[in-house]
Parts: C-alpha cells; sequence; structure tokens
C-alpha cells in the first residue's frame, strides 16, 4: 500500500482529504505505523515512514489503480433501475423495494433458477449504495462504473458484493473500509463548536498561590431568532438538488481520480431556502460577547493553556459549543526573579556586616525571614532555601528560594570612621609583613 497526501481543496475542515494507491504486489504496512488517534479533538493522523504526520483535513480524494482480475458475468445496471424505483425515491421506498426484490429472488427461494444468486447479488449490491445518503449523493455524481470502479479497489474482480466495506486497502490503515472513513467524517460533523483562544494577564503572586478569573471574549452564540437554522420559523427548506442533500459535490479529474469539495449551492449544508433569517443573515448565529470564569491552579507560569470545556463559541454542526483556550501571561515582580519553580532574590548587606556577620532580614512567599550572616560571607555568594519556592503544577513539590548575597561599600566616611579605617590597615599590614617570618621559622 503506498500513500500519498496532499494539500485539501476549499475551507472546509470537516471532510478530510486522502490519497491512496493500491499495488497489489506490495504487503500493506502494519496498521501501528500509519495510523494514530489524537486523544484530546479526536482528528486522526497519519505517520508515513517517520516523515511526520498530517491531519486528515480538508476535501476528500480517492485514488484507485485499476488492476483488473475478473470481468462481470451479468451487464451493470443502473442501481435505480435494479431496485425498480426513480432517482427521487425515499430511502422509505427503497428499503421496501429492496426486501421485495430480496425475497423474490433468494438462492434458498429459487434453487432451481441458476441465475436468481446473481440476481440477489446485484439487487443487494445496489441496496447497499443507495441506502447511505453520502453513497447514494456519490452514486448519482459518478455514475456506476466509476462508483464500483472504487469499490472493487480499481477493477480487481466483482466476487465481493458487501458495498463498500470490500473497498480493498483500508484496513492496512487501522479502520474497516470506506463505512468507517465515512464515519469519521460523521464524527467531527457531529462534534462541531467554534474554540476560542484567549490571553489572560497575571500578576507573579496570582500565579504563585493560584486565583479564579473571568475572562471576556467574542464568539458564535445561536441565533434565538430561528434557533440556529438560518432561517424563520415556517419556512420550510429543500433538500439542495446540486449535491442532494449531502453538502458535497465530487468531480472527476481524470480517470481514476474522484474530487470532493463543498456544495457551492448550498455551502455544505445539504439544503437550501428561499427565504433566510434576518438577525443572523442565515448563519445560524451571531456574534455575542461572553464571559466565563476560569480557575487558575497555583504555579502557572507563561504560556501555560488552560483548557475550559464546552464554553466556546456554537456552531450548528453537532448543535454544541466549543471549547476555551486560556494562555497566561505572568508579569514580573519587583523583589522576586523566577525560574520554573525556583525563585531568586537579592540581599544586600554592609561591608561590615559581611566581615562581622550578624542577620537580615529577606523576603519570601511566606513572608520575611532572618537570615543569618556568615563572618567573612563575600559579595555574589548564595543561599540556598530548600522547598521555599513556587510549587510545581500538578505536584506536591516546591522549588528553592536562591538568596544572592551583594556587599555595599559607602561613598562617605566621617573623621572617626577614616582614622579606624587607617588603623586597621596599620594592623593588616603589619599581619601581612609578619608572615613570612612565621612561615620561614615554622620550616626549620
Amino acid at each position: 500500500m503506498k500513500l500519498a497526501v496532499g494539500k485539501g481543496f476549499g475551507h472546509n475542515k470537516k471532510r478530510p482529504y486522502i490519497a491512496f494507491s493500491r499495488y497489489h504486489h506490495r504487503a500493506s504496512p502494519k496498521p501501528s505505523e500509519l495510523l494514530q488517534e489524537c486523544p484530546h479533538d479526536r482528528r486522526f493522523q497519519i505517520n508515513a515512514a517517520g516523515k511526520g504526520s498530517i491531519s486528515l483535513n480538508s476535501t476528500l480524494l480517492l485514488r484507485r489503480n485499476f488492476h483488473a482480475t475478473g470481468v462481470w458475468s451479468m451487464k451493470s445496471r443502473d442501481y435505480y433501475e435494479v431496485l425498480g424505483v426513480n432517482r427521487r425515491a425515499s430511502q422509505a421506498d427503497i428499503k421496501k423495494a429492496y426486501y421485495a426484490l430480496a425475497k423474490k429472488h433468494h438462492p434458498d427461494m429459487n434453487k432451481d433458477n441458476p441465475y436468481a444468486e446473481k440476481k440477489f447479488q446485484e439487487v443487494q449490491k445496489a441496496y447497499e449504495a443507495l441506502k447511505d445518503e453520502g453513497k447514494r449523493a456519490l452514486y448519482d455524481q459518478v455514475g456506476r462504473e466509476s462508483f464500483e470502479q472504487m469499490d472493487s479497489g480499481g477493477g480487481q474482480g466483482h466476487g465481493d458484493d458487501s458495498g463498500f466495506s470490500g473497498f480493498g486497502g483500508f484496513e492496512g490503515f487501522g479502520f474497516g473500509g470506506f463505512e468507517d472513513l465515512f464515519g469519521m467524517m460523521r464524527d467531527k460533523d457531529e462534534e462541531g463548536g467554534e474554540d476560542v483562544k484567549v490571553t489572560l494577564n497575571l500578576t507573579f503572586r496570582e500565579a504563585v498561590y493560584g486565583v479564579s478569573k473571568k475572562v471576556s471574549f467574542q464568539a458564535s452564540e445561536r441565533c434565538d431568532t430561528c434557533r440556529g437554522k438560518g432561517f424563520p420559523p415556517g419556512v420550510k427548506p429543500n433538500v439542495c438538488k446540486k449535491c442532494n442533500g449531502s453538502g458535497s459535490t465530487f468531480t472527476r479529474a481524470q480517470p481514476g481520480f474522484m474530487f470532493q469539495s463543498t456544495c457551492r449551492s448550498c455551502d455544505g449544508a445539504g439544503q437550501t431556502v428561499k427565504e433566510r433569517c434576518e438577525n443572523c443573515s442565515g448563519k445560524g448565529f451571531v456574534k455575542a460577547k461572553k464571559t466565563v470564569t476560569v480557575e487558575i491552579p497555583a504555579g502557572v507560569d507563561s504560556d501555560t493553556t488552560i483548557q475550559v470545556c464546552k464554553q466556546g463559541g456554537w456552531t450548528s454542526a453537532g448543535n454544541t459549543k466549543g471549547d476555551v483556550y486560556v494562555t497566561t501571561k505572568v508579569m514580573p515582580d519587583s523583589a522576586f526573579r523566577r525560574d520554573k519553580a525556583n525563585i531568586h532574590v537579592d540581599a544586600t548587606i554592609s561591608y561590615t556586616k559581611a566581615i562581622l556577620g550578624g542577620e537580615i532580614k529577606v523576603p519570601s512567599l511566606t513572608g520575611d525571614l532572618l537570615l543569618k550572616v556568615r563572618p567573612g560571607t563575600q559579595h555574589g555568594h548564595k543561599d540556598i532555601l530548600k522547598g521555599k519556592g513556587i510549587k510545581m503544577l500538578n505536584s506536591r513539590l516546591y522549588g528553592d528560594q536562591i538568596i544572592h548575597i551583594r556587599v555595599t561599600l559607602p561613598t562617605r566616611l566621617s573623621s572617626r570612621q577614616v582614622a579606624l579605617l587607617e588603623e586597621y590597615v596599620k594592623e593588616e599590614i603589619k599581619d601581612s609583613s609578619e608572615e613570612p617570618e612565621v612561615a620561614a621559622g615554622a620550616g626549620l
């Protein structure tokens, strides 16, 4: 199985775009190497031989290489003709016609008729295609020949009459066939909702201790006038004739290629109306200001994203709301410098206290602390207070507080201080001149 993925056509993100090409002489890759499910937004990603991942977005492209291994033993007929219904038949009429023909041509009821089984298979194949609105829309646009070419994997025999479940090659990607592919598309459509991204500024202490904040933003809200339908009450929508209600159209680019794109006639809605809702201009939603409360946990930092579920914008797809993603920006503090869960603070002491030692007050997240300064403390010395830093996010552990000692020198001295310092210098010179003699005597 060879996989080709490219950019989609149009902007309808609800309908995936995939290109598949099958070579029958090559073994299919392992499903685990190709398909993964994203845990949060339920999007699927295909990993192509370690060359990155690509989300299934945009339009749908299906390609099947023709490789004939068998021929039809019965002349192909239009599916509607097989079931004896017209192209505008309802699903109830199609189902009724199928049951009647299936009973009439069932092999158990016609043991003496050698053609009954093939007739039964033909009826079953027609029903499998027309009972699904998505497949029916595709069939109506491309015709039986192209439809069956994709169904059979490019013409490799027709012994499998299970409809699109026989769309060979999909099984290698971890899902069961065209049925599951349509299921993926429907699941995403039903999920719906408009996600909103908001930036929230926090002070240093709000980020450290945690806080409850309110954020406001503009988002889509369901139109109350039309209840999200896009047309006034009492107006009956019509099925779009262009796409037969599927919301998408299919175009043959060249033999073996089919493109799916959003129907331009109904803009993907699958239905058309003559009169639109004046309040929302037919969109089904209006923009409105929303305010939600966000619980900020202790220990957040800049660029931390908090998800508030089902509080975002409303969309008609799925009739639900999206999520709000709040990204924090933490303002700097005048006293503390932050390094992840650790905090740094400067402590300024005089040169006399650095020489003689003593105690000083230093700020901390829990209040002022008394720090003992040892005699002879040097400028740039660091004292580390274990567990006095910031609480680590989603953990019971705390960081450390690092105190940086800064020794300052006086710019002005009194005559008394100058005299004392000069006396100190004399003593220092005397001590330094005696040190070599002591060292020499110690060596005898």
